[in-house]
């Protein structure tokens, strides 16, 4: 990844401009590996259940490699005002929309793993400039759409110690470098998490949060209610969880390194590695396409692959597994949560209010963890009714 405006060294505490320029030799260079993919076997009959059928993905790394046009996404990225920072020793990239109504409330939208800015390319429109769509200008938003240290855009991290807290209190001096002293944020998976801690750590300036996931509110079988419907899907997902979906988890909580090389050398790994969660997480049935658009997912899978930031990404899991399952600070912020019935965990809201703030509980019919991208006029509706009274 490069960009012509950031000087080489550590990263300073200016703002500069960002733009997305990357060469040409690394895009020839992944279409090449792309081609020289060492394909396993495959008897007859293997479905998702085993992993990314052989016939989808080779169909999907053929697209990537011929089909694909990065150079149009690179221009829907560089459409909207980037900008690089320096905090806490990370060099890290944003999104700086600013709506043209100028009593709009400052936003700040977190991505979580394997996500990145590209989760909310399609709600910039109308959540900061809501005229335009016909909606009330009085529910616009100044948007900041930071990549998290380690991921993407952000580049690699170089030290070990980043978890949410970290990343929670990097952006609370961004909102401040940007002038915010006021402001709300929304997130999903670690983008919910850092949201929180985000509350925690500048809750004066914090005025509400707006989350798809609360870990800390699923249902157990010690805890759940036999009697209601919600706490036992709760409890179902939390299981179907430790038995199916969570193996990529332990891996990284475990041994992220070794992610590292597998992921950095071959585009093909990458890409099954994304695709399966989106496969597993979202509101599809048959491939990861019926829930997002497929040059969305790729894009996202891109990032990844070119910035080298498959091992720095994992290692959220293993410098924040030490306190997985430790009881949740309690928050006094305003708390929204939208619940998505695909979303791989079920919050419950008697045990959300024992540690937050909820104000607004929203559960959908549609949609799964990757909110923004599956279901935008979903997200955008329930973030401009959640702020709407606290502006």
């Amino acid at each position: 990844m490069s960009n012509a405006t950031q000087p080489a060294g550590a990263p300073d505490e200016a703002v500069r401009p960002f733009r997305l320029d990357v060469p040409q030799s690394a895009l020839d260079d992944l279409a090449e590996r792309l081609a020289r993919t060492r394909w396993p076997e495959a008897p007859a009959g293997l479905d998702w259940s085993y992993g990314p059928p052989l016939p989808y993905l080779r169909d999907l790394a053929g697209y990537w490699r011929a089909g694909y046009d990065w150079r149009a996404q690179e221009a829907r990225l560089n459409a909207h005002p980037q900008f690089t920072t320096g905090i806490d020793g990370a060099n890290v990239h944003f999104l700086h929309v600013r709506s043209p109504e100028p009593e709009a409330l400052p936003l700040v939208l977190t991505h979580g793993w394997p996500g990145s800015v590209v989760e909310f390319l399609d709600v910039i429109g109308p959540l900061s400039d809501p005229r335009a769509s016909g909606g009330d200008p009085a529910d616009a938003f100044h948007l900041v759409i930071p990549t998290v240290p380690g991921f993407t855009l952000s580049g690699p991290t170089r030290e070990l110690g980043w978890t949410v807290a970290r990343v929670a209190r990097a952006w609370a001096t961004l909102m401040t470098r940007l002038g915010y002293a006021r402001y709300g944020a929304h997130g999903g998976d670690y983008g919910a998490a850092i949201s929180r801690e985000l509350g925690l750590a500048a809750g004066g300036q914090v005025v509400a949060l707006h989350l798809t996931q609360l870990l800390g509110a699923s249902a157990s079988d010690a805890d759940a209610d036999p009697a209601v419907e919600t706490e036992q899907r709760s409890v179902a997902a939390g299981h179907r969880y430790e038995a199916e979906l969570g193996a990529y988890a332990y891996l990284q909580a475990t041994r992220p390194q070794t992610v590292a090389y597998l992921l950095n050398d071959s585009p093909v790994a990458q890409l099954a590695w994304i695709v399966e969660r989106f496969k597993d997480w979202t509101d599809s049935q048959t491939a990861p396409e019926d829930a997002v658009d497929r040059d969305a997912l790729l894009t996202n899978v891109t990032l990844y692959w070119l910035s080298g930031t498959a091992g720095s990404s994992a290692r959220y899991y293993r410098e924040g597994s030490a306190t997985w399952g430790e009881p949740e600070t309690p928050s006094t912020v305003p708390t929204a949560v939208a619940v998505f019935p695909r979303d791989i965990a079920v919050p419950v809201r008697r045990l959300a209010e024992a540690t937050n703030r909820i104000v607004r509980w929203t559960e959908f019919d549609r949609g799964g963890h990757f909110a923004a991208m599956e279901e935008p006029d979903l997200i955008v509706d329930d973030l401009r009714a959640t702020f709407r009274p606290l502006r």
